[in-house]
């Protein structure tokens, strides 16, 4: 048991890192929240472009 609460006092350090893991955290799931809003918005803007020019679909561009 005393091995655990050794790990989880970080050597007298846990005051700062816990607190910093949690905050890698948050702003870890808060780029993954606006990333995946933004994909969302172009992929919707991607399918409206397609619609308006209805032959270059899929097309490649021989480069």
């Amino acid at each position: 048991m005393d091995g655990i609460v050794a790990f989880f006092d970080m050597g007298g350090y846990a005051r700062y890192v816990w607190p910093a893991y949690g905050l890698v955290g948050v702003v870890t799931v808060g780029l993954l929240v606006v990333t995946l809003r933004t994909l969302k918005v172009r992929e919707r803007i991607l399918a409206a472009l397609q619609q308006e020019v209805p032959g270059r679909r899929g097309r490649s561009r021989g480069l």
